[in-house]
């Protein structure tokens, strides 16, 4: 019988939530790595025993582990994220040159046809790649030597490269988010990158229209329509239908449109899910009430889903990679919350039942489905 495998990363620990095709009776493991800061863990679209994970600790820094049988053991691999090699400087606040520093892995996005490829996007701002499966990291400094990297500047949340977005049907593309400097572009496998931030605008930066400097904070492709993104910022959720080269606002009738989240229904590509958040500077749902958002028009026409969701007295925040979709016939919608809650609604938001509660603040929601 098919089934799906819930990735919970959490502020202590990493936990691997199970269930068959019908997704209401949950099995619980973990926590793995317990005490540790998990920013990310996600399994291999072509071996479902792989998995790759983010383990961070103020402490004792960075390490990433590697399961080969689905999460019942780990392996730690490699660690060494040198800045090609050699420290580069960009422009801190005040405008002078600053040392690029390794802090953390922020997101890994494993390879669509090859699970011992792994991309690994870091802060400060770069990506990485591996080849064999975890135990060495090179960088593919072309984004960060971009011209515009000096000029880089970190959102509130440190200067992350959180979003790594692969084509489908184009092994050379990749689509990347920073912030805050924005959404940027490869068509030559990272050799060179491209901004793609036309279109949005920043009230925040010395010029709102800026090549670079926005404040993404996610963004979600189809795979059936690769041209064809969608993007939640710092304010504003965003479309392109042309690969990031141009962008149009579909915020809608949306109470708020600022938050962290955005994906799209597996099986329906104009189909979207946001949860709004007060503000930037309230970082909760908005009048206590937990309401995830779906669009079935690609955007601006929204509707709030709340079934099975606290609709008082509820002040918890989604962040950026805390929110997943399965691959079912009934696509699986997922999300995990700051109050240690990690939701399922197994109609694609119709209904929702907490598969497990009062687990440590959760950072990350990913989903294997698994035959």
């Amino acid at each position: 019988m098919s089934g799906v495998r819930v990735l919970v990363g959490t502020r202590k620990g990493a936990f691997i939530l199970s269930s068959d095709g019908k997704r209401k009776d949950w099995d619980v493991s973990g926590p793995f790595f317990a005490g540790w800061e998990i920013y990310h863990l996600k399994g291999s679209p072509v071996d479902p025993n792989r998995i790759y994970c983010s383990q961070s600790n103020s402490w004792f820094g960075q390490t990433m582990q590697r399961s080969d049988d689905g999460g019942k053991t780990w392996e730690a691999v490699g660690n060494h994220f040198a800045y090609d090699g050699v420290p580069g400087t960009h422009q801190w606040y005040d405008g002078t040159p600053h040392p690029w520093e390794f802090k953390r892995v922020w997101h890994i996005e494993p390879s669509l046809t090859n699970p011992d490829v792994a991309y690994a996007g870091i802060e400060d701002a770069a990506l990485f790649r591996t080849d064999d499966g975890g135990h060495t990291w090179a960088e593919l400094s072309g984004l960060r030597k971009h011209g515009s990297g000096p000029h880089w500047q970190p959102g509130a949340g440190g200067m992350c490269l959180h979003t790594i977005v692969l084509d489908p049907s184009d092994p050379q593309r990749m689509y990347i988010a920073i912030s805050a400097a924005g959404a940027f572009r490869t068509d030559d496998g990272g050799a060179t990158w491209k901004p793609i931030n036309k279109g949005l605008v920043s009230e925040f930066m010395p010029n709102p229209e800026g090549e670079v400097g926005h404040c993404v904070h996610h963004i979600a492709m189809h795979p059936s329509r690769p041209g064809v993104l969608f993007m939640q910022k710092h304010w504003d959720i965003m479309r392109s239908d042309n690969a990031g080269d141009q962008w149009h606002e579909v915020s809608g009738n949306l109470p708020t449109d600022f938050g962290f989240v955005i994906d799209v229904h597996a099986h329906e590509p104009e189909t979207l899910y946001v949860v709004p958040i007060k503000s930037d500077r309230e970082h909760f749902v908005p009048d206590g009430k937990l309401r995830v958002y779906r669009s079935r028009s690609g955007g601006n026409e929204w509707e709030p889903l709340t079934r099975g969701l606290p609709q008082e007295n509820c002040y918890v925040n989604v962040l950026r990679d805390a929110m997943a979709v399965d691959r079912l016939d009934d696509c699986g919608i997922y999300f995990g919350t700051s109050g240690g809650q990690v939701y399922c609604s197994p109609d694609g938001g119709d209904t929702w039942q907490a598969i497990v509660r009062d687990l440590p603040a959760v950072l990350s929601v990913e989903v294997q489905t698994l035959a």
